[in-house]
């Protein structure tokens, strides 16, 4: 890929490298994503991804736990990590000229890390901490069981897992996820902001060009599910998540779709937030976005309600969710454009921003799309061309996760 921005190159061995010059930024990011996501977490171990993830940072190379994050403040880098359903990530921003210097580091946490075992209690308690962070936050807890039901076992799994699969988690288990899933076949790394790219690409050849491939077992999903399910909490509040099947990235037709999501959901203008918050103020909360896997998609809406309220939420948010197929006016399709651009033009000043765009970009369409094209993509949207997709494709086979006093019910036609 070589067009006037956004270049790319890919070593013998499966790993990609991909970049957007920005030179008119003073800082450089990059985003690197790993194929080691918590879908390769074995049914008794899940959360294990994230347990490794916490590990291999505790320490690399020549550098013990300590020295390793002295390292990276000493180079200025506001680094972050993660995990999904499909990659462990690692990123950071940072002023430019020190690029190398970070990416020099993390090659060291993706080949070469310390993972350090008189440090693994230490480990299991931050992985215990975000599963207590978790139970805290009810909304959470309704969208991670929403979204088990909704894509299944695996694609639909929270990275924590839970207090025993954690508890059980040996060193062994860690070193053994790492040697299997830290590979570079798969492996993104997204740069963006003001940089060289013919050094670019000579350094990632020399610090990944000798790393060898692993081969790794096709996924299989299984265990999805469709209808009501209601988690018992005592409380005069209400979590209403609700889920349909829609299409992903990949799909020609996403910026449509999610145009019509925009109308419902972007903005104190939208119909959702206008409907059921500001007219009926049957709600404190409410929204409604599309969710996109690798090849699969849905529209996953939220109501945080009282539990008195919380039946006409419900209903109201179905009938909104239905009434979007009658088709959306020029006043909205012009409203949500106006926000998008917006957005874009944020992004165009954030190198944090790209490198993240362009990494998932290519591991959803095997190419990254440039602002001007995304731009472009926003503009050709029309009343007709969202309409006729919504009339085609209504809502159907809703899933709903309630958590609160009472469960809540389908009083319509789904």
């Amino acid at each position: 890929m070589d067009n006037s921005s956004i270049k790319s190159l890919q070593l013998g061995n499966g790993l990609t490298l991909i970049a957007e010059c920005m030179p008119w930024l003073e800082s450089a990011s990059f985003a690197i994503s790993v194929p080691a996501g918590c879908q390769f977490d074995p049914e008794s171990k899940l959360g294990l991804a994230n347990f490794v993830c916490e590990m291999v940072q505790r320490g690399c190379g020549s550098l013990d736990s300590r020295q390793f994050i002295e390292k990276l403040e000493s180079i200025g880098v506001d680094y972050s990590s993660s995990v999904s359903v499909y990659h462990t990530h690692f990123g950071g921003a940072l002023p430019a000229r020190k690029l190398a210097d970070a990416l020099q580091v993390y090659s060291d946490v993706l080949r070469n890390p310390v993972m350090p075992e008189d440090q693994m209690e230490d480990g299991r308690m931050v992985c215990m901490q975000e599963i207590r962070a978790i139970e805290d936050d009810l909304p959470q807890r309704v969208m991670l069981s929403l979204r088990q039901r909704q894509y299944g076992d695996p694609l639909g799994r929270s990275c924590q897992g839970n207090y025993e699969s954690i508890q059980s988690v040996s060193y062994q288990d860690v070193g053994d996820f790492y040697r299997q899933f830290y590979r570079p076949n798969g492996l993104v790394i997204g740069v963006a902001g003001n940089i060289d790219w013919d050094a670019l690409c000579q350094q990632v050849e020399s610090l990944f060009g000798d790393w060898q491939e692993v081969a790794v077992d096709e996924i299989q999903v299984r265990d999805q599910s469709v209808g009501v399910h209601h988690i018992d909490f005592e409380s005069q509040q209400t979590h209403i998540g609700l889920a349909f099947p829609s299409i992903p990235y990949s799909n020609d037709n996403y910026f449509v779709a999610r145009g019509a999501v925009g109308v419902l959901s972007d903005g104190m203008s939208s119909r959702l937030f206008s409907e059921i918050r500001e007219k009926r103020g049957l709600c404190y909360s409410v929204y409604a976005s599309l969710h996109s896997l690798k090849d699969r998609g849905s529209i996953i809406s939220y109501v945080g309600t009282g539990a008195d309220r919380a039946q006409q939420s419900l209903d109201v948010l179905i009938e909104e969710l239905t009434r979007l197929s009658e088709g959306i006016t020029n006043e909205e399709l012009e409203r949500l454009k106006i926000q998008v651009r917006s957005s874009l033009v944020m992004q165009q000043e954030s190198s944090r921003s790209r490198a993240s765009s362009i990494s998932s970009d290519y591991f959803h369409l095997g190419r990254a799309r440039t602002l001007d094209e995304v731009n472009q993509l926003i503009n050709d949207l029309s009343v007709e061309r969202i309409n006729k997709y919504l009339a085609d494709n209504p809502p159907a086979n809703f899933n709903l996760v309630t958590l609160g006093s009472q469960p809540l019910e389908f009083t319509m036609d789904t």
